[in-house]
């Protein structure tokens, strides 16, 4: 097999640590407040939260470019204040990571959070302590496994993400090329063996994190069924 050029791989690896990350973040912060709070149409908020899921990555790209395209709300203010477009930079791939991971982040976040046994936390509450450290030392614990699950999830989702990517961030060979886009593009090329070559790359990226996933969850059923 030819010697390939790894920067499709690199990048991909790059867009989807750092969409993973702000997933994290956002999907920990929404999950915490809705699986604590009940208000008047959170299942509205919640089926907005999920929409991604649904939707074809077209219509997610689409939106993508309303929001951070040149003449966009929020693609005007990123120039304005720190310079730089997001429409075909690698910056607009993580933005469409972030937006097809966090859905499947929240899922999984929220199960967790919801399975954490609330007297836990009221009897901490009842002692005094703060809920910022009720969350670092009770609930966030507790609920590791299904974070840790969502994020192996949303990182691997992240590395596959096509759609939403080529239509906010085109294919620029060494710029955006994602291991997705390179499998298309040498397709139609007529490169089977590079597609080929991508091919395996990124199946073998999922099939180890759908593994690792299953082992961690068999491994902490075991760990919950011997306390």
């Amino acid at each position: 097999m030819m010697a390939y050029d790894l920067s499709p791989l690199w990048l991909s690896l790059r867009v989807a640590a750092i969409s993973t990350l702000f997933v994290f973040l956002v999907s920990l912060a929404l999950a915490r407040f809705m699986s604590r709070r009940e208000f008047f149409g959170k299942s509205l908020v919640e089926a907005l939260i999920l929409l991604p899921l649904v939707l074809p990555p077209t219509v997610i790209g689409f939106g993508l470019i309303v929001l951070f395209g040149v003449n966009g709300p929020l693609g005007i203010l990123l120039e304005q204040w720190f310079g730089f477009r997001v429409v075909f930079t690698w910056i607009g791939a993580a933005i469409a990571s972030f937006v097809v991971s966090l859905p499947l982040m929240y899922q999984s976040v929220l199960a967790a959070f919801e399975k954490v046994d609330p007297r836990w936390e009221n009897v901490a509450r009842t002692m005094g302590v703060s809920e910022w450290r009720i969350f670092r030392t009770i609930t966030f614990p507790l609920a590791w496994s299904g974070i840790l699950a969502g994020l192996i999830l949303a990182f691997a989702r992240g590395i596959g993400e096509f759609g939403a990517t080529l239509m906010i961030a085109g294919y620029i060979p060494g710029v955006t090329e994602t291991v997705p886009l390179a499998i298309y593009f040498a397709y139609e090329a007529g490169d089977m063996e590079k597609s080929l070559f991508w091919v395996l790359i990124i199946s073998s990226l999922g099939v180890a994190a759908i593994t690792w996933v299953n082992y961690w969850r068999r491994k902490t059923a075991m760990r919950i069924g011997r306390e």
